[in-house]
């Protein structure tokens, strides 16, 4: 056993764990926090993703014992007083259906937008090349991050029409 403190969503935890214990088992089984979702276990769909220091990565291709000493923020983490720009973004621009890959994407997304606040359709399409989705092809998830973008720029934003 290895004993690790990692910081999710702001709170430190201490925990005890096998050394081959991947970061989304931690998240998920450990920390209860069920918002990352295990969809493929070989990096290829993007749903485990979280935030590690700041960046994005697949927490399927993390050991727990790499996160040590780590900020963790989880899909649970992302709302402080109200929804997040991207996460209001997908409410208003309609960017889920079934939504188990809107928390990887929004996490995605959240790294993408900081280090690109202003991208193009094209840099938001290479930007979440990484997440599959299986639903919605993608145009309104594109929209939900461009809303993001302005909204995060001051910009006010209309909401999305609804079609009757």
């Amino acid at each position: 056993m290895a004993n690790i403190t990692v910081h999710i969503n702001g709170v430190a935890q201490t925990l005890d764990v096998e050394p081959r214990l991947l970061l989304v088992h931690l998240i998920r089984e450990n920390l209860n926090l069920t918002g990352t979702h295990i969809g493929c276990d070989t990096s290829s769909c993007g749903a485990c993703t979280v935030l590690m220091d700041g960046r994005s990565v697949k927490s399927c291709t993390v050991y727990a014992v790499q996160a040590n000493g780590k900020e963790i923020m989880t899909i649970e983490g992302l709302a402080q007083g109200g929804l997040h720009p991207l996460q209001e973004g997908f409410k208003e621009e309609h960017g889920l259906q079934c939504g188990f890959c809107t928390p990887g994407m929004i996490m995605r997304c959240v790294d993408l937008l900081e280090r690109n606040p202003n991208p193009t359709e094209d840099e938001i399409r290479w930007g979440i090349s990484g997440n599959l989705c299986r639903c919605t092809g993608y145009n309104n998830i594109v929209k939900a991050v461009e809303y993001a973008a302005k909204k995060m720029q001051g910009a006010e934003v209309p909401a999305a029409e609804t079609v009757a």
